[in-house]
């Protein structure tokens, strides 16, 4: 059997940074939650926001773990299968992930002890603290990896010379043309996810009649992020859309399968690209729509498929149908939210167990979108790697075939073992639920001394 080293190369990177992104795209948002919280509580003195906060500190810990260990992967692969584009790209990749550990990775590390640790060893101002710290760790985090993609799909600020890039102006290849709208996307996104898995914990305990005050807490602040990030999103989704058409025309004209640059792009609700005739089949699309989205205008015209050749062209299924799903599920978000705020201001949102269920079983949706975006970003930009650069065939290593064959069945093994025992770990904590942090008795209160939290007094310490 014949093993084709950059293909599987190509699907072992797809794999672990698919599995990886997954937990970035919740403890970004997670953590902001956490802090949300932890200010409530020190403002309000509330004990139900101490709860809901210690209880998805818990679950913080595990994701995060799991993050960073599945992270550590991709940046080795970059010597092992990626070595060629290491060479050539490490003077303006390496520096910006090294900021990203300097800069982020310590910041959480140090922090993440206080607040996984500290409830109880520290004042509780310092104890919030150290979860905003934490907070802004994270959103540095994906600041310097999103700075150094972004990089690679408009790059800017750099010149070549004997087939290496050099940095010029760092400023231009960290804000390069399409950052500052794909880490807004990208945030945004992150925290889209945490409030849909915080939406559906809080319905499952209404529904299921236990922790409801904290339920109700989840539930109430859930809804009210969403219901502005969710139309949001859509707002940020299109200037990133235009953004990408200027820079990108041809993954855009994938991501529309509109093969025909001289004619308005339809809209297709559903079709089945034929990339060899190079014609969409059993379309059902919506005429001039995709040229009115992206040009404003109806007769409006945007480069097609059939202008360059079929070797310049990302697979075009693929990103079709990921841009699809990832539409589909914001405008699923964006409803949901909207109608959850509604019933809210109607007062009748603790009666809707209809709506209730359906939320429950809405926690993977968030997930989901993240990665058909990536697919759409990642995929859209082949046959580059750098875009109009480098292309993804001249970045591999010399590796044979059979040994990544063999690591990538290693990789699939192991992370299915990881991420096993993770979903495990993180439902038993769901099932146990925050009133298990209803009786740590010397838990400090906002507002008075460690010692007078224990009903010993000072004694007791």
């Amino acid at each position: 059997m014949d093993f084709d080293p950059l293909l599987l190369a190509r699907i072992q990177f797809a794999f672990t940074v698919t599995f990886h992104i997954i937990f970035p795209s919740f403890t970004i948002g997670l953590s902001a939650y956490i802090a949300t919280l932890g200010v409530l509580w020190l403002r309000t003195g509330q004990d139900r926001f101490r709860h809901v906060m210690q209880f998805w500190t818990k679950i913080f810990a595990v994701s995060f773990a799991m993050g960073v260990v599945s992270g550590i992967v991709l940046s080795y692969q970059f010597g092992t299968n990626w070595s060629r584009f290491s060479a050539a790209t490490g003077n303006i990749i390496g520096p910006l992930l090294g900021y990203e550990v300097l800069t982020a990775f310590f910041l959480e590390a140090t922090f993440l002890g206080v607040l996984l640790f500290g409830i109880k060893r520290v004042p509780p101002w310092l104890y919030v603290m150290s979860a905003g710290v934490v907070a802004v760790g994270t959103a540095i985090s994906a600041f310097w990896i999103l700075a150094a993609n972004s990089w690679m799909h408009t790059p800017a600020g750099y010149e070549m010379r004997n087939g290496v890039a050099f940095p010029l102006d760092w400023l231009q290849i960290v804000f390069n043309p399409s950052f500052p709208y794909r880490f807004a996307h990208m945030l945004n996104a992150a925290y889209l996810t945490t409030g849909f898995v915080v939406l559906a914990v809080g319905a499952r305990y209404i529904l299921g009649g236990k922790f409801v005050e904290e339920g109700r807490t989840m539930l109430r602040m859930a809804i009210g992020m969403t219901a502005i990030l969710a139309p949001l999103q859509l707002v940020i989704g299109d200037m990133h859309g235009l953004n990408t058409l200027k820079h990108q025309p041809i993954k855009v004209a994938a991501m529309e399968a509109h093969w025909d640059g001289s004619k308005p792009a339809d809209f297709h609700i559903f079709a089945w690209p034929d990339e060899v005739e190079g014609r969409n089949r059993y379309a059902l699309s919506i005429p001039k729509a995709a040229s009115l989205v992206l040009t404003h205008r109806m007769n409006g015209l945007i480069q097609g498929l059939d202008s360059v050749p079929a070797s310049e062209r990302p697979p075009v299924k693929m990103v079709f149908f990921a841009f699809r799903i990832m539409l589909a599920i914001g405008f699923f978000m964006i409803a949901s939210a909207l109608l959850g705020a509604f019933l809210w201001w109607r007062g009748t949102l603790w009666q809707n167990t209809w709506y209730m269920r359906v939320m429950s079983q809405t926690w993977w949706i968030g997930f989901v979108a993240v990665i058909a975006g990536w697919v759409v970003t990642e995929s859209g930009r082949q046959p580059w790697i750098v875009y109009n650069v480098m292309r993804t065939a001249d970045a591999s290593s010399p590796v044979l075939g059979t040994t990544i064959a063999g690591t990538l069945a290693l990789f699939v093994i192991a992370y299915g073992i990881v991420f096993s025992f993770g979903i495990y770990y993180i439902n038993r904590l769901i099932a146990v639920g925050p009133g298990a942090t209803r009786h740590e008795e010397d838990t400090p209160t906002p507002g008075r001394p460690i010692a007078a939290a224990h009903p010993a007094g000072k004694e007791a310490i």
